[in-house]
């Protein structure tokens, strides 16, 4: 097939392969299915997902549409050039079936038989992107959730990891699931049990992708309501190789989703996560999970007690100010919220000494030399500022540096 000149067109845009399901979005480009629904999947929660061509906003659930014609073309090109015909896709999954085993999830079964085939079933359509949209409108997160919390309650793990991945794959914040669990304790308890179960790693990593998801749409209320157990639980879970870096990076998020509440910050700081996140980052070599450290870092760091703790760590402003500009504008961002809250807050003059002894004051200057956005630029100025008469007579430092501006 490499002497065989492709039409252009008959390739993804993503992937450069010939399309075997082409499908437009809502932009007028058309991609293979797989492809763009992978880019919408794995597109920054952060950030607003857009067409990889036109670069135009475009929806995490959005249309796509099924370019049958573009697709005639490719198979009847692939027939004539002896190249391997590409299938013709599976028809559309059905909204009956979902009901019927929704049905069947939520029916009195003994023996566990119904509920079992069920939920692998539900599991086999959950492994195609295509169809999480669909199951998330049929209602199928609602009607697992409803029964891992049966599951739960009941002491039955027949059927828990089934249920575990399938609401992971398919959960969408809709209103409906909101409603559900928005208020709901019973359920994040009930992950919290799954969490500190002697079940495997791959059901605890589904079960704190799910915590996390249900916690991204739960009320100020409820997350207030979380105990101090909870707190301790969730930083065991960060020591050791309890569950995946997956599941690592979730439970991260958990204690981040949940920081907005004072009280819970310091329940936080008490269940020893400053320390634990500090040795993590320590031999931590992910940008991903190096960027979520430093985001918790920073909202502890607001409070008193998580400033007393990142102090209390032999290397804790050492870390902070060795990733400063390696690892991305994030992390720089993060790292700086981190160094300001402690040379504002808690400077005493030994804590000013090993800032500058362990190259943190020196990042700071390199941050103003640095290709970087002008805001860091400028939050790294004001920091240097703050103890340049104790910094200024350094030789680890360049004194222009701080003399530059006027104070």
């Amino acid at each position: 097939m490499d002497d065989i000149e492709i039409p252009r067109y008959f390739l993804c845009p993503i992937s450069l392969q010939i399309m075997k399901d082409p499908v437009t979005t809502v932009t007028g480009i058309t991609y293979d299915r797989e492809s763009i629904e992978q880019w919408l999947v794995t597109s920054s929660p952060s950030e607003n997902a857009v067409c990889p061509v036109t670069k135009q906003p475009l929806s995490r659930t959005a249309d796509l549409t099924p370019n049958h014609m573009l697709r005639r073309l490719i198979q009847a090109w692939c027939t004539t050039n002896a190249v391997d015909r590409i299938p013709t896709p599976k028809s559309p999954l059905h909204r009956s079936i979902l009901l019927k085993l929704i049905r069947d999830l939520g029916r009195s079964d003994r023996e566990g038989f119904l509920h079992v085939n069920a939920l692998k079933k539900l599991d086999e359509l959950a492994g195609e992107t295509k169809n999480h949209q669909v199951m998330a409108e049929a209602g199928v997160p609602k009607a697992v959730a409803l029964f891992v919390l049966r599951c739960v309650k009941e002491g039955r793990i027949s059927g828990l990891e089934e249920g575990l991945r399938v609401l992971q794959r398919t959960w969408a914040p809709t209103s409906e699931n909101k409603r559900l669990l928005e208020d709901n304790l019973d359920f994040v308890k009930s992950m919290s049990w799954v969490l500190s179960s002697d079940l495997e790693n791959a059901v605890k990593t589904h079960a704190a992708v799910v915590l996390k998801n249900v916690l991204e749409v739960a009320s100020l209320g409820l997350k207030e309501r979380l105990e101090l157990d909870f707190f301790r639980q969730m930083v065991k879970l960060l020591h050791g190789n309890t569950i995946s870096q997956q599941g690592v990076r979730a439970v991260l998020h958990v204690l981040i989703k949940t920081c907005p509440s004072g009280r819970n910050r310091t329940k936080i700081v008490e269940a020893g996560a400053v320390l634990e996140v500090i040795e993590m980052e320590l031999c931590n070599p992910e940008k991903k999970t190096t960027e979520l450290i430093f985001c918790l870092l920073a909202l502890l760091c607001s409070c008193a007690d998580g400033r007393q703790q990142l102090l209390k760590h032999a290397g804790g402003i050492a870390v902070v100010g060795k990733r400063l500009l390696r690892v991305s504008a994030a992390a720089d961002d993060r790292a700086l919220c981190i160094i300001e809250s402690i040379a504002r807050f808690s400077a005493t003059r030994e804590v000013v000494m090993e800032m500058l002894r362990v190259g943190a004051v020196s990042k700071l200057c390199m941050v103003l030399q640095a290709d970087c956005a002008a805001y860091l630029k400028k939050k790294a100025r004001e920091i240097l500022r703050l103890h340049s008469n104790s910094w200024s007579n350094s030789p680890c430092i360049q004194v222009y540096l701080l003399t530059r501006y006027t104070r």
